[in-house]
Formats: C-alpha cells, structure tokens, sequence
C-alpha cells in the first residue's frame, strides 16, 4: 500500500512540474522588436559604439534618454548602457548635437 501512496505522489508531483514549466514564457519575440531604431538611428549608434554590444538589440531608454542594449551573458540576460570604446554612455541629446 505504501508503494502505491509514493507512485501516486511522484505523479502529482511530476505533473505540477509540468504546469509550472508551462508558465514560463519566452523571453522576447525576436521576430517583431517592440521600440526598434530606425536604420539611420543604428546607423549613427554604429560609429560611435564599442563594437561588442549588440546593437540589434539597442532601445532609448526613456527613464534617462539613453541607449540601452540586451547582453546575454552565460548566467542570465540584462540590459546595459550602450557605451562609447571610450567608455562613456551614449544618449539621444548626445547624439542630436552631434547630427546638428
């Protein structure tokens, strides 16, 4: 009897597992970017950044006009400030002085 009681509960156990991981959604839709550049945007963003950011992934940040791009790294994926190979951030009122 208590054999039949253990299968019983690794089932229910097994199955809230799977409702649970059913939850779980996908990070980003890569195929639709929501708040995408424009390709001249990119193409400006381009001349100015390090070159080990991924710009495909960039967004203005309106909290602080800045750019702000997806890093995923081998424990978890987060956002960073796009920066200059200088190392400074790069911002839209940064980058409209330097287009006006």
């Amino acid at each position: 009897m208590s054999r039949a009681r253990a299968t019983g509960k690794m089932i229910v156990l097994f199955a809230g597992l799977l409702a649970l991981g059913a939850c779980a959604g996908p990070f980003g839709d890569a195929s639709k970017p929501e708040g995408a550049l424009s390709e001249d945007v990119l193409e400006q963003l381009s001349a100015v950044a390090a070159p080990y950011q991924d710009l495909n992934s960039a967004r203005l940040r309106p909290e602080d006009g800045c750019y702000w791009y997806r890093h995923v790294g081998p424990v978890e994926t987060t956002l960073l400030p796009l920066r200059t190979i200088e190392g400074r951030p790069i911002c839209a009122q940064d980058m409209a002085q330097a287009a006006g």
